[in-house]
């Protein structure tokens, strides 16, 4: 499935952003999906996922209770609603797919940058 995410920018710390990410398949509703995150000079992290049944989500220590992901199937759309922003967050998030195993999937990126 192709991915595309947008909604990145440049705000201020304590401030919001909401990523979207489109995906490309007329069965999203059977994937899990993700928003990961990369750093300059670290590696990729999780960072909140939504499940394909039950509305189940599941989030990193370090955004639970300021980070909220929801997705509508309608839409074939993740969203990452993000706020009290950090200058820690600041990263490229990424959202990922999966159907069986692990994360295929991968969008193109959107650059987070916070400023403090």
């Amino acid at each position: 499935v192709q991915l595309q995410a947008s909604g990145g920018g440049l705000v201020q710390a304590g401030g919001s952003l909401r990523l979207s990410c489109v995906a490309s398949t007329r069965t999203f509703s059977r994937y899990d999906m993700a928003w990961f995150r990369q750093a300059p000079g670290m590696e990729r992290e999780f960072v909140a996922a939504a499940y394909r049944s039950g509305g189940t989500t599941y989030y990193a220590e370090s955004v639970k209770g300021r980070f909220t992901i929801s997705r509508d199937n309608a839409k074939n759309t993740v969203y990452l609603q993000m706020n009290s922003l950090k200058s820690e967050d600041t990263a490229v998030y990424y959202c990922a797919a999966k159907f069986l195993g692990t994360y295929g999937d991968w969008g193109q990126g959107t650059q987070v940058t916070v400023s403090s």
